[in-house]
């Protein structure tokens, strides 16, 4: 289920909207003064910011909207606001607003508009990250993590995982390993493909039930999760 911030002044327009998200599936958590939102927008973990641009108090929806993107967050907001000049429609998605929308709108349309954020921010996500049961590698902040867990790698290392990651399934040779990560056209003559892929399998498997990285025997490595029964050579 997808998580929404909501954070509005308006109680009555608080509780409709946040009523008519919850039906639409969403779990909402709403708050009612910057304040309180800068620390929930601290704490993270959201798919979607539904803002209001005025808010009571010292820190509004463009302060809170700054404050977000300077520590580059990138989770997607939708700015509500009943200032609906162009100058102030211009201000909201430079502060860092993905959408804006006047008041009064309607419930249907700010659903329309949430669903398509939460839709593109999990496309670009899916650009940028692969995953393979619960290894997952974020290919922006160069950072493998699974269950959680990071994984210290080093650059080679990092390409290496990405490579397999990439041909999650598939059985690829210590040839193609050469050309496409270690850009050798030649063979070297040495056993640095195997030594790398030993020192990543330490790195991913070790401490986990199930492993990852297998090695085929005479021909190369897979990166999957096994069939139940299933062995490989070490």
């Amino acid at each position: 289920m997808f998580q929404c911030l909501l954070i509005e002044d308006d109680a009555q327009t608080l509780s409709y909207l946040s009523k008519g998200l919850e039906r639409n599936g969403y779990a909402v958590t709403t708050c009612e003064d910057g304040i309180s939102a800068q620390q929930l927008l601290e704490r993270g973990g959201w798919d979607v910011v539904v803002l209001d641009r005025m808010l009571p108090g010292v820190v509004d929806g463009l302060a809170l909207l700054r404050s977000l993107r300077s520590r580059s967050d990138d989770t997607p907001v939708l700015v509500l606001s009943a200032l609906n000049s162009v100058d102030e429609r211009v201000r909201g998605l430079h502060a860092g607003g993905d959408d804006y929308l006047a008041k009064p709108f309607e419930l249907a349309e700010l659903v329309a508009r949430v669903e398509n954020l939460v839709r593109r921010a999990a496309s670009a996500r899916l650009a940028t990250q692969l995953q393979v049961a619960d290894l997952l590698l974020d290919l922006r902040a160069m950072r493998a993590t699974r269950a959680g867990q990071p994984i210290p790698l080093q650059p080679r290392e990092f390409r290496l995982l990405e490579y397999l990651m990439r041909h999650e399934g598939q059985i690829v040779t210590r040839r193609m390993l050469l050309e496409d990560v270690w850009d050798y056209h030649f063979d070297p003559q040495t056993n640095v493909i195997d030594v790398q892929v030993s020192r990543l399998r330490g790195k991913v498997d070790k401490g986990f039930d199930v492993p990852l990285i297998h090695t085929v025997r005479g021909t190369g490595y897979t990166l999957r999760v096994p069939a139940s029964g299933e062995a490989f050579d070490l």
